[in-house]
Protein backbone atom coordinates (compact mmCIF):
# COMPACT_ATOMS: atom_id res chain seq x y z
CA UNK A 1 0.00 0.00 0.00
CA UNK A 2 1.65 3.38 -1.30
CA UNK A 3 0.38 7.12 -0.37
CA UNK A 4 2.06 10.23 -2.19
CA UNK A 5 1.33 13.88 -1.70
CA UNK A 6 1.68 16.70 -4.42
CA UNK A 7 0.69 20.80 -3.82
CA UNK A 8 -1.50 22.36 -5.63
CA UNK A 9 -3.55 25.18 -6.02
CA UNK A 10 -7.31 25.74 -6.80
CA UNK A 11 -9.03 28.97 -8.39
CA UNK A 12 -11.76 30.76 -6.41
CA UNK A 13 -12.15 34.47 -7.81
CA UNK A 14 -8.93 36.04 -7.86
CA UNK A 15 -7.67 34.08 -4.93
CA UNK A 16 -5.92 30.28 -5.02
CA UNK A 17 -7.00 28.32 -1.98
CA UNK A 18 -4.14 25.29 -1.22
CA UNK A 19 -5.09 22.06 -2.48
CA UNK A 20 -3.85 18.64 -1.67
CA UNK A 21 -3.18 15.73 -4.21
CA UNK A 22 -3.49 12.84 -2.47
CA UNK A 23 -2.84 9.46 -4.88
CA UNK A 24 -3.05 6.09 -2.69
CA UNK A 25 -2.54 2.60 -4.62
CA UNK A 26 -3.99 -0.75 -2.95
CA UNK A 27 -4.19 -4.36 -3.79
CA UNK A 28 -7.61 -5.06 -5.84
CA UNK A 29 -8.73 -5.02 -8.91
CA UNK A 30 -7.68 -2.32 -11.32
CA UNK A 31 -9.68 1.07 -10.68
CA UNK A 32 -9.73 5.05 -10.24
CA UNK A 33 -11.85 6.94 -8.19
CA UNK A 34 -11.33 10.30 -8.09
CA UNK A 35 -12.99 12.26 -4.89
CA UNK A 36 -13.25 15.63 -3.16
CA UNK A 37 -15.44 17.16 -5.36
CA UNK A 38 -14.30 17.22 -8.96
CA UNK A 39 -16.40 18.96 -11.92
CA UNK A 40 -16.35 17.84 -15.06
CA UNK A 41 -12.93 18.87 -16.35
CA UNK A 42 -11.90 17.53 -13.37
CA UNK A 43 -13.45 14.15 -13.19
CA UNK A 44 -11.63 13.84 -17.03
CA UNK A 45 -8.61 14.62 -15.84
CA UNK A 46 -7.99 10.61 -15.19
CA UNK A 47 -8.45 9.93 -18.69
CA UNK A 48 -5.73 12.90 -19.74
CA UNK A 49 -3.45 11.54 -17.27
CA UNK A 50 -3.41 7.77 -17.82
CA UNK A 51 -2.66 8.47 -21.83
CA UNK A 52 0.17 10.84 -21.10
CA UNK A 53 1.62 9.07 -18.39
CA UNK A 54 1.57 6.13 -21.18
CA UNK A 55 2.58 8.38 -24.29
CA UNK A 56 5.77 9.11 -21.72
CA UNK A 57 7.12 5.81 -21.16
CA UNK A 58 5.76 5.48 -17.62
CA UNK A 59 3.50 2.05 -16.23
CA UNK A 60 0.06 3.09 -15.03
CA UNK A 61 0.06 0.87 -12.05
CA UNK A 62 -3.06 -1.72 -12.51
CA UNK A 63 -4.36 -1.45 -9.08
CA UNK A 64 -6.91 0.33 -7.47
CA UNK A 65 -5.74 3.76 -7.22
CA UNK A 66 -7.71 6.75 -5.28
CA UNK A 67 -7.08 10.22 -5.97
CA UNK A 68 -8.11 12.38 -3.13
CA UNK A 69 -8.08 16.37 -4.08
CA UNK A 70 -8.74 18.29 0.10
CA UNK A 71 -10.28 19.76 1.02
CA UNK A 72 -13.48 17.76 0.00
CA UNK A 73 -15.72 20.63 0.46
CA UNK A 74 -13.44 23.66 -2.08
CA UNK A 75 -15.03 22.49 -5.35
CA UNK A 76 -12.01 21.88 -8.07
CA UNK A 77 -12.40 22.89 -12.06
CA UNK A 78 -10.46 22.81 -14.98
CA UNK A 79 -7.54 21.11 -15.96
CA UNK A 80 -5.09 22.75 -13.73
CA UNK A 81 -4.70 19.92 -11.39
CA UNK A 82 -3.38 17.14 -14.02
CA UNK A 83 0.00 17.36 -13.41
CA UNK A 84 -0.36 17.19 -9.69
CA UNK A 85 -2.43 13.85 -9.99
CA UNK A 86 0.12 12.13 -13.03
CA UNK A 87 3.08 12.80 -10.06
CA UNK A 88 1.15 11.75 -7.21
CA UNK A 89 0.28 8.63 -9.28
CA UNK A 90 3.84 8.07 -10.21
CA UNK A 91 5.18 8.85 -6.77
CA UNK A 92 2.60 6.54 -5.47
CA UNK A 93 3.89 4.02 -7.63
CA UNK A 94 7.25 4.25 -7.11
CA UNK A 95 8.62 5.66 -9.92
CA UNK A 96 9.53 8.91 -8.84
CA UNK A 97 10.88 9.75 -5.31
CA UNK A 98 8.54 11.73 -3.28
CA UNK A 99 10.85 13.21 -0.90
CA UNK A 100 11.09 15.98 -3.60
CA UNK A 101 7.66 16.77 -4.11
CA UNK A 102 7.07 18.60 -0.76
CA UNK A 103 8.93 21.69 -1.99
CA UNK A 104 6.92 22.41 -4.58
CA UNK A 105 3.41 23.63 -5.61
CA UNK A 106 2.63 22.46 -9.14
CA UNK A 107 -0.13 23.52 -12.22
CA UNK A 108 -0.76 22.24 -15.45
CA UNK A 109 -2.65 20.67 -18.07
CA UNK A 110 -1.86 17.74 -20.03
CA UNK A 111 -2.41 16.72 -23.41
CA UNK A 112 -2.81 13.19 -24.31
CA UNK A 113 0.87 13.33 -25.94
CA UNK A 114 2.36 14.24 -22.07
CA UNK A 115 2.95 18.12 -23.24
CA UNK A 116 2.06 20.58 -20.68
CA UNK A 117 -0.44 23.52 -21.50
CA UNK A 118 -1.24 26.68 -19.92
CA UNK A 119 -3.84 27.30 -17.16
CA UNK A 120 -5.54 30.32 -16.38
CA UNK A 121 -5.00 31.84 -13.08
CA UNK A 122 -1.23 31.17 -12.38
CA UNK A 123 -0.43 34.72 -11.32
CA UNK A 124 -2.79 34.30 -7.97
CA UNK A 125 -0.89 30.43 -7.50
CA UNK A 126 2.01 32.21 -7.49
CA UNK A 127 1.69 34.67 -4.82
CA UNK A 128 0.02 32.13 -2.51
CA UNK A 129 2.80 29.63 -3.19
CA UNK A 130 5.38 31.97 -2.46
CA UNK A 131 3.49 32.73 1.11
CA UNK A 132 3.57 29.13 1.26
CA UNK A 133 7.47 29.39 1.33
CA UNK A 134 7.43 26.52 -1.80
CA UNK A 135 8.77 26.39 -5.25
CA UNK A 136 6.00 26.76 -8.36
CA UNK A 137 6.15 24.27 -11.43
CA UNK A 138 3.97 25.35 -14.27
CA UNK A 139 3.89 24.90 -18.22
CA UNK A 140 6.40 27.11 -19.95
CA UNK A 141 3.72 29.45 -20.95
CA UNK A 142 2.83 30.06 -17.64
CA UNK A 143 6.59 30.72 -16.20
CA UNK A 144 6.92 34.37 -17.16
CA UNK A 145 3.60 35.82 -15.84
CA UNK A 146 4.21 33.72 -12.21
CA UNK A 147 7.65 34.79 -11.82
CA UNK A 148 5.69 38.22 -11.43
CA UNK A 149 5.93 37.06 -7.96
CA UNK A 150 9.33 38.50 -6.87
CA UNK A 151 10.95 36.35 -4.67
CA UNK A 152 9.52 32.94 -5.79
CA UNK A 153 11.68 29.91 -7.35
CA UNK A 154 9.46 29.20 -10.76
CA UNK A 155 10.03 26.63 -12.82
CA UNK A 156 8.74 25.65 -16.43
CA UNK A 157 8.67 22.50 -18.40
CA UNK A 158 6.81 21.67 -21.35
CA UNK A 159 6.31 18.00 -20.96
CA UNK A 160 5.78 15.38 -18.89
CA UNK A 161 9.40 13.58 -19.15
CA UNK A 162 10.93 16.98 -18.24
CA UNK A 163 9.06 17.05 -14.80
CA UNK A 164 9.56 13.47 -14.41
CA UNK A 165 13.63 13.87 -15.01
CA UNK A 166 13.78 16.83 -12.65
CA UNK A 167 12.47 14.90 -9.36
CA UNK A 168 14.15 11.75 -10.33
CA UNK A 169 17.37 14.01 -10.11
CA UNK A 170 18.73 13.20 -13.85
CA UNK A 171 18.43 16.15 -15.37
CA UNK A 172 17.17 19.09 -13.00
CA UNK A 173 15.40 22.03 -14.44
CA UNK A 174 17.06 25.64 -14.02
CA UNK A 175 15.06 28.19 -12.32
CA UNK A 176 13.46 30.38 -14.82
CA UNK A 177 15.12 33.65 -15.42
CA UNK A 178 12.40 36.09 -16.48
CA UNK A 179 12.65 37.41 -20.14
CA UNK A 180 11.29 41.06 -18.71
CA UNK A 181 8.52 41.23 -22.26
CA UNK A 182 5.95 42.11 -19.70
CA UNK A 183 7.62 45.06 -18.80
CA UNK A 184 7.59 46.74 -22.32
CA UNK A 185 5.00 49.55 -21.80
CA UNK A 186 1.90 50.52 -24.39
CA UNK A 187 1.77 53.86 -25.75
CA UNK A 188 -1.59 55.87 -24.61
CA UNK A 189 -3.44 57.99 -26.76
CA UNK A 190 -2.37 61.72 -26.60
CA UNK A 191 -4.59 64.27 -25.08
CA UNK A 192 -2.83 66.95 -27.46
CA UNK A 193 -4.82 64.83 -30.05
CA UNK A 194 -8.44 66.57 -29.18
CA UNK A 195 -8.45 69.80 -30.81
CA UNK A 196 -10.33 72.44 -28.44
CA UNK A 197 -12.40 71.88 -25.57
CA UNK A 198 -10.42 73.35 -22.96
CA UNK A 199 -12.81 73.15 -20.42
CA UNK A 200 -13.73 69.22 -20.66
CA UNK A 201 -9.97 68.61 -20.77
CA UNK A 202 -9.56 70.96 -17.60
CA UNK A 203 -12.23 68.36 -16.67
CA UNK A 204 -9.61 65.35 -17.29
CA UNK A 205 -7.12 67.34 -15.39
CA UNK A 206 -9.46 67.44 -12.08
CA UNK A 207 -10.95 63.81 -12.58
CA UNK A 208 -7.21 62.50 -12.92
CA UNK A 209 -5.91 64.22 -10.04
CA UNK A 210 -8.06 63.47 -7.67
CA UNK A 211 -9.48 60.11 -8.92
CA UNK A 212 -12.86 61.74 -9.33
CA UNK A 213 -15.91 60.26 -11.32
CA UNK A 214 -16.70 62.12 -14.12
CA UNK A 215 -19.67 62.12 -16.83
CA UNK A 216 -20.16 64.17 -19.74
CA UNK A 217 -22.98 65.68 -21.61
CA UNK A 218 -23.36 66.62 -24.88
CA UNK A 219 -24.11 66.91 -28.81
CA UNK A 220 -22.80 63.76 -31.03
CA UNK A 221 -19.16 63.74 -32.86
CA UNK A 222 -18.14 66.86 -30.19
CA UNK A 223 -15.66 64.30 -28.97
CA UNK A 224 -16.38 62.68 -25.78
CA UNK A 225 -15.22 59.13 -26.33
CA UNK A 226 -11.63 60.86 -27.54
CA UNK A 227 -11.38 62.58 -24.46
CA UNK A 228 -12.55 60.00 -22.44
CA UNK A 229 -10.10 57.24 -23.79
CA UNK A 230 -7.29 59.58 -22.89
CA UNK A 231 -7.85 59.43 -19.24
CA UNK A 232 -5.51 56.13 -18.58
CA UNK A 233 -2.62 58.72 -20.35
CA UNK A 234 -3.01 60.99 -17.46
CA UNK A 235 -2.83 59.22 -14.37
CA UNK A 236 0.61 58.02 -12.32
CA UNK A 237 2.08 54.37 -13.97
CA UNK A 238 0.91 51.90 -11.71
CA UNK A 239 2.64 50.92 -8.13
CA UNK A 240 3.90 47.55 -8.51
CA UNK A 241 1.13 45.96 -5.91
CA UNK A 242 -1.33 47.94 -7.61
CA UNK A 243 -0.03 46.28 -11.37
CA UNK A 244 -0.12 42.62 -9.35
CA UNK A 245 -3.72 43.47 -8.53
CA UNK A 246 -4.28 44.33 -12.67
CA UNK A 247 -2.77 41.05 -13.63
CA UNK A 248 -4.16 38.83 -11.08
CA UNK A 249 -7.44 39.71 -12.35
CA UNK A 250 -6.04 39.20 -16.20
CA UNK A 251 -4.59 35.86 -14.98
CA UNK A 252 -8.16 34.24 -13.82
CA UNK A 253 -10.52 36.11 -16.10
CA UNK A 254 -8.43 35.48 -19.68
CA UNK A 255 -6.78 31.87 -21.10
CA UNK A 256 -4.00 34.36 -22.80
CA UNK A 257 -1.13 34.68 -21.01
CA UNK A 258 0.41 38.81 -19.99
CA UNK A 259 1.96 39.97 -22.99
CA UNK A 260 3.03 43.22 -21.28
CA UNK A 261 3.65 45.00 -17.79
CA UNK A 262 0.36 45.80 -16.24
CA UNK A 263 -0.87 49.39 -17.28
CA UNK A 264 -4.37 51.11 -16.02
CA UNK A 265 -6.92 49.07 -17.81
CA UNK A 266 -10.06 50.75 -19.98
CA UNK A 267 -12.93 48.98 -20.13
CA UNK A 268 -15.88 50.00 -22.62
CA UNK A 269 -18.78 47.56 -22.33
CA UNK A 270 -21.84 48.16 -24.69
CA UNK A 271 -24.65 49.60 -23.78
CA UNK A 272 -26.76 46.18 -24.07
CA UNK A 273 -24.16 44.94 -20.87
CA UNK A 274 -26.17 42.85 -18.23
CA UNK A 275 -25.61 43.52 -14.92
CA UNK A 276 -23.56 40.36 -14.25
CA UNK A 277 -21.81 40.94 -17.10
CA UNK A 278 -20.59 44.35 -15.29
CA UNK A 279 -20.35 43.05 -11.61
CA UNK A 280 -19.63 39.82 -12.60
CA UNK A 281 -21.54 36.44 -12.04
CA UNK A 282 -22.04 32.57 -13.04
CA UNK A 283 -22.84 29.44 -11.52
CA UNK A 284 -18.90 30.14 -10.78
CA UNK A 285 -18.32 33.71 -10.05
CA UNK A 286 -16.16 35.52 -12.74
CA UNK A 287 -15.37 38.85 -12.88
CA UNK A 288 -17.07 41.65 -14.61
CA UNK A 289 -16.46 44.94 -16.30
CA UNK A 290 -16.26 46.94 -13.19
CA UNK A 291 -13.27 44.19 -12.25
CA UNK A 292 -11.48 43.96 -15.00
CA UNK A 293 -11.50 47.95 -14.71
CA UNK A 294 -9.96 47.60 -11.61
CA UNK A 295 -7.31 50.64 -10.82
CA UNK A 296 -7.80 51.92 -14.06
CA UNK A 297 -11.17 53.17 -16.37
CA UNK A 298 -14.62 52.17 -16.75
CA UNK A 299 -15.82 53.81 -19.70
CA UNK A 300 -19.74 53.52 -20.38
CA UNK A 301 -21.14 55.52 -23.61
CA UNK A 302 -24.54 56.61 -24.42
CA UNK A 303 -25.20 56.22 -20.40
CA UNK A 304 -28.93 56.33 -20.51
CA UNK A 305 -29.62 53.22 -23.01
CA UNK A 306 -28.17 51.04 -20.51
CA UNK A 307 -30.61 49.39 -18.50
CA UNK A 308 -31.79 51.32 -15.07
CA UNK A 309 -31.68 48.25 -13.03
CA UNK A 310 -28.16 47.60 -14.52
CA UNK A 311 -27.00 50.98 -13.50
CA UNK A 312 -28.17 50.64 -10.05
CA UNK A 313 -25.52 47.85 -8.99
CA UNK A 314 -22.94 49.84 -9.93
CA UNK A 315 -23.86 52.56 -6.95
CA UNK A 316 -22.09 49.91 -3.97
CA UNK A 317 -18.99 49.65 -5.68
CA UNK A 318 -18.51 53.21 -6.50
CA UNK A 319 -18.15 53.24 -2.58
CA UNK A 320 -16.79 50.40 -1.80
CA UNK A 321 -14.13 49.79 -3.77
CA UNK A 322 -15.10 45.96 -4.12
CA UNK A 323 -17.77 44.00 -5.11
CA UNK A 324 -19.68 40.87 -3.38
CA UNK A 325 -21.06 37.85 -5.81
CA UNK A 326 -23.02 35.76 -3.81
CA UNK A 327 -24.50 32.28 -5.18
CA UNK A 328 -25.68 29.07 -4.04
CA UNK A 329 -22.63 27.64 -3.78
CA UNK A 330 -20.03 30.75 -3.65
CA UNK A 331 -19.13 33.78 -2.12
CA UNK A 332 -16.28 35.59 -3.73
CA UNK A 333 -15.47 38.58 -3.18
CA UNK A 334 -13.78 40.92 -6.21
CA UNK A 335 -11.69 44.00 -6.26
CA UNK A 336 -13.59 46.91 -7.67
CA UNK A 337 -11.47 50.25 -6.97
CA UNK A 338 -12.59 51.67 -10.81
CA UNK A 339 -12.85 55.50 -11.86
CA UNK A 340 -15.95 56.22 -13.67
CA UNK A 341 -16.25 57.91 -16.62
CA UNK A 342 -19.66 58.40 -18.35
CA UNK A 343 -21.27 59.89 -21.38
CA UNK A 344 -24.57 61.07 -22.94
CA UNK A 345 -26.28 62.92 -25.15
CA UNK A 346 -28.59 65.97 -23.70
CA UNK A 347 -31.59 64.19 -25.21
CA UNK A 348 -33.14 61.46 -27.44
CA UNK A 349 -32.09 63.30 -30.61
CA UNK A 350 -28.67 64.65 -28.93
CA UNK A 351 -28.83 67.95 -30.03
CA UNK A 352 -31.13 69.96 -27.55
CA UNK A 353 -28.69 73.18 -27.06
CA UNK A 354 -27.09 72.98 -30.27
CA UNK A 355 -26.64 75.89 -32.40
CA UNK A 356 -28.95 74.43 -35.24
CA UNK A 357 -31.76 74.20 -33.48
CA UNK A 358 -32.15 70.94 -35.24
CA UNK A 359 -34.15 69.26 -31.77
CA UNK A 360 -37.49 68.46 -31.95
CA UNK A 361 -37.75 66.81 -28.50
CA UNK A 362 -40.31 68.00 -26.31
CA UNK A 363 -39.55 68.57 -22.58
CA UNK A 364 -41.32 65.22 -21.61
CA UNK A 365 -38.95 63.11 -23.98
CA UNK A 366 -35.97 64.94 -22.41
CA UNK A 367 -37.59 64.22 -19.23
CA UNK A 368 -37.80 60.66 -19.51
CA UNK A 369 -34.73 60.16 -21.37
CA UNK A 370 -32.86 61.72 -18.40
CA UNK A 371 -34.79 60.39 -15.79
CA UNK A 372 -33.59 56.93 -16.78
CA UNK A 373 -30.46 57.99 -14.34
CA UNK A 374 -31.15 58.21 -10.82
CA UNK A 375 -30.65 60.47 -8.51
CA UNK A 376 -28.14 58.56 -6.24
CA UNK A 377 -26.74 57.35 -9.28
CA UNK A 378 -25.79 60.45 -10.26
CA UNK A 379 -24.71 61.43 -6.58
CA UNK A 380 -21.87 59.63 -6.75
CA UNK A 381 -20.41 61.30 -10.29
CA UNK A 382 -17.94 64.18 -9.09
CA UNK A 383 -17.71 65.97 -12.16
CA UNK A 384 -20.49 66.80 -14.65
CA UNK A 385 -19.44 68.97 -17.51
CA UNK A 386 -20.86 69.97 -20.66
CA UNK A 387 -19.44 68.68 -23.83
CA UNK A 388 -20.55 71.59 -26.93
CA UNK A 389 -19.61 71.52 -30.83
CA UNK A 390 -16.76 73.94 -31.17
CA UNK A 391 -15.80 73.87 -35.23
CA UNK A 392 -16.66 71.73 -38.20
CA UNK A 393 -13.62 73.15 -40.37
CA UNK A 394 -11.27 70.98 -41.42
CA UNK A 395 -8.40 73.98 -42.69
CA UNK A 396 -8.69 75.47 -39.62
CA UNK A 397 -8.12 73.44 -36.60
CA UNK A 398 -7.62 75.14 -32.93
CA UNK A 399 -3.98 75.23 -31.48
CA UNK A 400 -2.98 71.90 -29.86
CA UNK A 401 -3.03 71.99 -26.11
CA UNK A 402 -0.74 70.40 -23.45
CA UNK A 403 -0.17 66.89 -24.09
CA UNK A 404 -0.87 64.04 -21.86
CA UNK A 405 2.78 64.00 -20.48
CA UNK A 406 2.35 67.29 -19.56
CA UNK A 407 -0.43 67.21 -17.68
CA UNK A 408 0.29 63.39 -15.96
CA UNK A 409 3.08 65.89 -14.18
CA UNK A 410 0.91 67.75 -12.82
CA UNK A 411 -1.73 64.82 -11.96
CA UNK A 412 1.56 63.22 -10.24
CA UNK A 413 2.51 65.89 -8.30
CA UNK A 414 -0.96 66.05 -7.16
CA UNK A 415 -0.97 62.65 -6.05
CA UNK A 416 2.06 62.78 -4.46
CA UNK A 417 0.75 65.47 -2.07
CA UNK A 418 -2.65 63.29 -1.36
CA UNK A 419 -0.42 60.50 -0.65
CA UNK A 420 1.83 61.80 1.65
CA UNK A 421 -1.04 64.37 3.63
CA UNK A 422 -3.81 61.22 3.80
CA UNK A 423 -2.46 57.87 1.90
CA UNK A 424 -5.20 57.97 -0.51
CA UNK A 425 -6.77 60.16 -3.24
CA UNK A 426 -9.04 62.61 -2.76
CA UNK A 427 -11.81 60.38 -3.85
CA UNK A 428 -11.68 57.59 -1.38
CA UNK A 429 -11.12 60.07 1.26
CA UNK A 430 -13.66 58.72 4.16
CA UNK A 431 -15.67 61.05 6.94
CA UNK A 432 -13.13 61.72 9.52
CA UNK A 433 -10.57 61.97 6.76
CA UNK A 434 -13.33 64.76 5.06
CA UNK A 435 -12.83 66.77 8.02
CA UNK A 436 -9.35 66.58 8.80
CA UNK A 437 -8.32 67.52 5.41
CA UNK A 438 -11.22 69.63 3.56
CA UNK A 439 -11.94 71.54 6.37
CA UNK A 440 -13.08 74.97 5.49
CA UNK A 441 -12.90 78.47 7.61
CA UNK A 442 -16.17 79.49 8.95
CA UNK A 443 -17.62 81.81 6.17
CA UNK A 444 -16.50 79.58 3.38
CA UNK A 445 -18.44 76.79 4.89
CA UNK A 446 -21.68 79.18 5.36
CA UNK A 447 -21.46 80.33 1.80
CA UNK A 448 -21.27 76.59 0.54
CA UNK A 449 -24.02 75.21 3.15
CA UNK A 450 -26.12 78.20 1.43
CA UNK A 451 -24.72 77.33 -2.16
CA UNK A 452 -26.13 73.02 -1.73
CA UNK A 453 -29.03 74.76 -0.45
CA UNK A 454 -29.96 77.08 -3.03
CA UNK A 455 -29.04 73.94 -5.65
CA UNK A 456 -30.74 71.28 -4.02
CA UNK A 457 -27.48 69.52 -3.25
CA UNK A 458 -27.67 65.59 -1.20
CA UNK A 459 -25.43 65.59 1.70
CA UNK A 460 -23.50 63.17 -0.06
CA UNK A 461 -22.91 65.85 -3.55
CA UNK A 462 -21.51 68.03 -0.87
CA UNK A 463 -19.35 65.80 0.56
CA UNK A 464 -18.00 64.89 -2.73
CA UNK A 465 -17.84 68.54 -3.73
CA UNK A 466 -15.59 69.38 -0.70
CA UNK A 467 -13.69 66.61 -2.39
CA UNK A 468 -13.17 68.28 -5.96
CA UNK A 469 -12.36 71.29 -4.20
CA UNK A 470 -9.76 69.48 -2.09
CA UNK A 471 -8.10 68.50 -5.08
CA UNK A 472 -7.98 72.09 -7.16
CA UNK A 473 -6.15 73.34 -4.03
CA UNK A 474 -3.71 70.40 -4.42
CA UNK A 475 -3.14 71.35 -8.20
CA UNK A 476 -2.66 74.95 -7.35
CA UNK A 477 -0.04 73.10 -4.46
CA UNK A 478 -1.75 75.29 -1.32
CA UNK A 479 -2.86 73.57 1.94
CA UNK A 480 -5.79 75.54 2.53
CA UNK A 481 -9.27 75.27 0.40
CA UNK A 482 -9.70 78.68 -1.13
CA UNK A 483 -13.44 80.07 -2.18
CA UNK A 484 -12.27 80.06 -5.97
CA UNK A 485 -11.78 76.45 -5.14
CA UNK A 486 -15.26 75.79 -4.11
CA UNK A 487 -16.81 78.08 -6.62
CA UNK A 488 -15.32 75.79 -9.55
CA UNK A 489 -15.94 73.10 -7.66
CA UNK A 490 -19.65 74.06 -7.92
CA UNK A 491 -19.87 74.57 -11.26
CA UNK A 492 -19.03 71.19 -11.79
CA UNK A 493 -21.96 69.90 -10.22
CA UNK A 494 -26.11 69.96 -11.65
CA UNK A 495 -28.53 72.30 -9.85
CA UNK A 496 -30.73 69.34 -9.68
CA UNK A 497 -30.60 65.51 -10.52
CA UNK A 498 -33.41 63.77 -12.33
CA UNK A 499 -35.95 62.20 -10.10
CA UNK A 500 -34.29 63.39 -6.71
Amino acid sequence: MSLAIVHSRAQVGVEAPPVTVEAHLANGLPSLALVGMPETAVRESKDRVRSAILSSGFDFPPRRITLNLAPADLPKEGGRFDLAIALGVLAASAQLPTEPLAGFEVLGELALSGALRPVRGALPAALAAREAGRALLVPWENAEEASLASGLAVYAARHLLEVAAHFNGRTPLPAYQPQGLLRQPRPYPDLAEVQGQAAAKRGLLIAAAGCHNLLFTGPPGTGKTLLASRLPGLLPPLQEQEALEVATIHSVSSLAPLEHWPQRPFRQPHHSASAPALVGGGSRPQPGEITLAHRGVLFLDELPEFERRVLEVLREPLESGTIVVARARDKVRFPARFQLVAAMNPCPCGYLGDPSGRCRCTPDQVQRYRGKLSGPLLDRIDLHLNVIRETTSLHSFPAAGESSATIAAWVAQAHQRQQQRQGCANAFLDLPGLRQHCALDSDDQHWLEHACERLGLSLRAAHRLLKVARTLADLEQTDNIARHHLAEALQYRPAQAPNR
